[in-house]
């Protein structure tokens, strides 16, 4: 079975509607305001079953000027379209912008219903339908069929079925694969069933119990029932009409112009980068920062278009533009959209999203124009690697590469393996996955590099930098999470050691200067003196008239020259003090086999202040095992 959209398209009362009740059965004009007034004002849907298991959900439009918005609400799903032209009116204002639109949203088929043809003579017919063909010259329905039909009497209606048929053919179904968008058109709700939305599934498959989201409310629903031209069915596939329930939502809370998506599929946009074509026909061009009205899918959104590479863009002219708009949409590369002017307010042009989420971009800059022409028509690997250039220090995600890029999953992957297996990219983090170009990241590396050898400069009694303080050492525009990626290179190259907490250069050591000197063997000798109560830092700096930052700094130095001992972190031990401890524990301890911290005391004469350090010191060192409030000797020290 192939399901696939056919729109109408013309101008009013050149019997649109009439046709498709004459070809299905179904009065499209369901409003009582549309039967009283005879004219189509909203949406109007119908089914038609053709042979060969073709099955077309046809969307009738409102041909009536003031309705334009509402035809391209409905025009965004099309596949086929179906030009109606009454015989005996011709191509009139409706049909003109119809027809433009169609071509700016990407139908590329479609056939023309000549209307009313019971209402004229044959020479009649013959010149209008000779018309047509001259007025559809160098345009998409150029070599489209134009058939002479009659809603009254039925004439012509099989061969425009057949040609229906056969242009079926000729048309690919729209992706199954991937996430489901659903563009609401219409709203209502079902007694004892509640929401009900419409609208033209443009992608993926929507199943029964499907979790999702309202677009761009986010407010989360599920799908409670779905329907296919009025039968219940457990799936929907892109290309078909839909009628879904969706529960947990007022009906007031969704409003044409939402897209129905699975929940936290998609992000939201309020700037777009955009291929942009002016019409011939637009009546005055476009200026930089000009405001125009957006039309994509079934929303309309108020949007400023910032020229990127140029002040005017005349008429028939196209370029590269980033539209700002007023509320965030929902929208996808590839995505075609139509503008309209304010006044006055007609059709003026259309083109194709590039960039979803890009950001706000300088005009006329060289990258900016490049990675647009790149993403409009480059390589898989020019879009992926130019994408990630852009992100510089920060890199770019591999969810953002595919909804910027476009692509699917599976020619992103190939493009990233071959940027990563040439080195033009390097996967700076692993989940979630970030990619950096190579030069920012081996810029990043020499940042390090330098901040690491400045600080140890202006630190000479240290031997390392800590981790975190040399992670906040990044530029702030940077990825944190890209900084253990970063060491990891240094180390692979020589450059760095990660020893625990500490980042070291490979030649660096330790050393006091001058000015430390002295203090070095102040500090050493106060240690010494202190036996084995000595003191603490805060001690020593009071005593010595020094910060105390200054003095743990060479309390460091000391223990890495194997002058000192740290016990805890304000409390530092001259060695022959400690072993003496040591000694006269493990002593006891081989004789009478546990201790506790008050014998521990009488035997060494410790104060509580130093004691309980030094006790824990000791279990740290697996010299003893605490078991209660008693010691005892570990096996390892015996």
């Amino acid at each position: 079975m192939k399901h696939l959209i056919l729109g109408t398209a013309g101008h009013i009362d050149h019997g649109k509607t009439s046709l498709v009740k004459a070809l299905t059965g179904v009065d499209t004009d369901r409003l009582p305001e549309e039967k009283a007034r005879g004219i189509t004002i909203e949406l109007g849907f119908a089914h038609l079953s053709l042979p060969g298991g073709i099955e077309y959900g046809i969307v009738d439009v409102p041909g009536h000027e003031r309705f334009v918005r509402t035809m391209v609400a409905g025009a965004g799903g099309m596949d086929v379209v179906m030009l109606v032209i009454a015989a005996d009116e011709g191509v009139m204002p409706q049909t003109r912008e119809h027809r433009e639109i169609c071509q700016l949203l990407g139908v590329k088929k479609g056939v023309v219903a000549l209307t009313k043809s019971d209402m004229v003579d044959p020479e009649w017919l013959a010149m209008a339908a000779e018309e047509v063909r001259d007025y559809l010259k160098e345009t998409f329905l150029e070599e489209a069929r134009v058939i002479p039909v009659s809603s009254r009497t039925g004439e012509g209606l099989d061969l425009l079925k057949e040609e229906l048929a056969r242009l079926a053919g000729d048309v690919p179904e729209k992706k199954g694969s991937g996430l489901f968008r659903l563009p609401v058109d219409r709203v209502f709700t079902s007694a004892g069933f509640g929401t009900v939305v419409t609208g033209t599934l443009l992608s993926g498959e929507m199943q029964l119990g499907d979790e999702v989201e309202i677009l761009t409310s986010g407010l989360p629903g599920r799908l409670r029932g779905i329907q296919i031209h009025g039968k219940k069915v457990e799936r929907a596939g892109a290309g078909q009409r839909v009628a879904a329930n969706i529960q947990g939502v007022d009906h007031d809370e969704v409003r044409r112009g939402d897209i129905i998506a699975p929940r936290g599929a998609y992000a939201p946009t309020r700037t777009v980068d955009v291929r942009l074509q002016l019409l011939p026909s637009a009546p005055k061009e476009l200026r930089h920062r000009s405001s125009i009205r957006l039309h994509s899918a079934t929303y309309e959104v108020t949007a400023q278009a910032i020229l990127l590479d140029r002040d005017l863009l005349k008429g028939g002219e196209e370029t590269f533009v980033q539209l700002r708009l007023a509320h965030a949409v929902l929208l996808l590369p590839g995505d075609p959209f139509v503008i309209r002017s304010y006044s006055p307010p007609v059709t003026i042009g259309g083109g194709t999203v590039i960039d979803p989420a890009p950001p706000r971009r300088r005009r006329r800059t060289a990258e900016a124009l490049a990675l647009l022409a790149a993403l409009h028509g480059g390589s898989d690997e020019e879009k992926a690697s130019l994408l990630i250039g852009e992100g510089a220090y920060s890199g770019v995600g591999r969810d953002e590469l595919e909804q910027r890029s476009g692509l699917p999953p599976k020619r992103l992957e190939a493009a990233l393996a071959k940027l990563l297996s040439s080195g033009v990219i390097v996967q700076a983090v692993r989940e979630p996955r970030i990619f950096l170009s190579r030069q920012p990241f081996d810029e990043l590396k020499e940042i390090l590099l330098a901040q690491l050898a400045s600080f140890l400069q202006a630190n000479p009694l240290k031997t390392g930098m800590g981790k975190e303080e040399l992670k906040s050492r990044l530029p702030k525009r940077c990825d944190q999470r890209i900084f253990p990626s970063l060491l990891n290179a240094l180390e692979k190259e020589g450059r760095g050691v990660v020893e625990r907490d500490l980042v070291k250069l490979p030649a660096h050591k330790a050393s006091g200067n001058a000015a430390s000197g002295p203090l070095l063997a102040q500090v050493g000798q106060l240690l010494l003196q202190g036996g084995t109560e000595p003191p603490t830092t805060r001690d020593l700096g009071e005593k010595l008239k020094v910060r105390e930052k200054e003095i743990l700094d060479v309390m460091h130095l000391l223990a890495r020259e194997g002058r000192a001992v740290k016990v805890k972190n304000d409390l530092f031990y001259a060695p022959e003090h400690l072993s003496l401890l040591r000694n006269q524990l493990t002593a006891h301890l081989r004789a009478a086999q546990e201790i506790s911290p008050g014998e521990f005391r009488d035997l060494t004469g410790l104060s509580r202040k130093f004691m309980i350090p030094v006790l824990e010191y000791f279990d740290q060192e697996k010299v003893t095992i605490r078991i209660g409030d008693r010691r005892r000797l570990r096996k390892t020290a015996e």
